[in-house]
């Protein structure tokens, strides 16, 4: 009785769709819900706190591959440079996986409602990892 018990908790431990609790599933639907307030109240900083602040981080767009939170910001700042290109920012989770532990792997839709300059939208992959407890995106590929 005790080997198959310890079976079934090895066989739940080895498994990804367990490696992860379900509070860090929330931990990091919390932040993109926090990203989407400060997005949509003009804080483009605090929109970035969801992202690594690292010379390390990625984000793939429409111009290319930028490398770091500085140039990311930047990057962020002049595409989007007042309220009216900014618009109103909505996320829709399609999957949130956890492929390993301490990462996870979003996909999504993102949709901003700008009625001076017409909407735009696309699709966004970002890799996350949690780093001193605190969960990060390393990389984001949003088109």
């Amino acid at each position: 009785m005790h080997k198959i018990l310890l079976f079934i908790a090895l066989l739940f431990a080895a498994s990804p769709g367990w490696a992860q609790s379900a509070a860090d599933r929330k931990a990091i639907l919390a932040i993109l819900d926090r990203q989407t307030a400060d997005w949509n109240a003009g804080r483009v900083e605090e929109f970035m706190n969801g992202y690594w602040d690292s010379d390390s981080l990625t984000f793939v767009g429409k111009v290319g591959v930028t490398k770091g939170y500085a140039g990311t910001l930047a990057n962020y700042k002049k595409r989007y440079p007042d309220r009216a290109s900014m618009g109103t920012l909505k996320f829709d989770i399609l999957k949130l996986d956890f492929p390993a532990p301490d990462v996870a792997y979003v996909i999504g839709r993102w949709h901003l409602t700008r009625p001076q300059v017409g909407d735009a939208g696309g699709h966004y992959t970002l890799l996350w990892r949690k780093l001193k407890g605190k969960w990060v995106i390393v990389s984001d590929h949003s088109s």
